[in-house]
């Protein structure tokens, strides 16, 4: 699907789960109706904070990077496996984050910390098709869309959010604003 015609619309539906948290559910759909899939969908609110030294994976299977695309929060370490019987060589020129893991096998010598907000392109310096992204947010509030173009932030606290998408072949990105209460109420 060519997604460069731009981002069309996404559609807020939220509903408040107990007092003081909220659901939101999320559709993201291009100009002609079709759903989005790897779009990330992130609420930008009061009480964002930073990741508690988590960890994720992205694996290099069959010459692809697997996920194509990965949401998570600054101070997440990513490793970066070669589950391929042959040798990869990552990396990212991308201003929030700037590394290389050169040519290997198996599981990379050290996880890479990703410590700055910002969107990185991966590549693999033998394999050119190999392409793969990272959104490093500043919110723990997120989630990329599957085939059916849903997403669904959990655990939501009362105030005020803006919701944004991101999504690699976009060229601009959408953005609604909303407010978590007892009673939710778009906005």
């Amino acid at each position: 699907m060519n997604l460069s015609r731009a981002l069309a619309l996404f559609s807020v539906f939220a509903s408040c789960y107990h007092l003081y948290a909220g659901a939101l559910d999320v559709t993201v759909k291009d100009v002609k109706g079709a759903l989005v899939s790897d779009a990330v969908v992130y609420a930008m609110g009061p009480l964002n904070t930073t990741a508690a030294r988590k960890q994720a994976v992205i694996d290099q299977r069959d010459k692809q990077f697997v996920p194509y695309v990965t949401a998570l929060q600054v101070g997440t370490s990513v490793l970066f496996p070669n589950s391929d019987n042959i040798r990869h060589h990552v990396y990212s020129f991308s201003p929030a984050k700037k590394f290389e893991l050169p040519l290997y096998a198996g599981v990379s010598a050290d996880p890479v910390l990703f410590d700055k907000a910002g969107f990185i392109t991966l590549g693999c310096n033998i394999h050119d098709w190999m392409i793969a992204y990272v959104a490093v947010l500043t919110t723990p509030y997120y989630q990329i869309t599957g085939h059916q173009g849903r997403a669904q932030l959990k655990d939501l606290p009362a105030g005020q959010y803006r919701v944004e998408v991101w999504q690699p072949s976009l060229k601009w990105a959408p953005e609604n604003s909303l407010s978590v209460s007892p009673w939710l109420q778009a906005a």
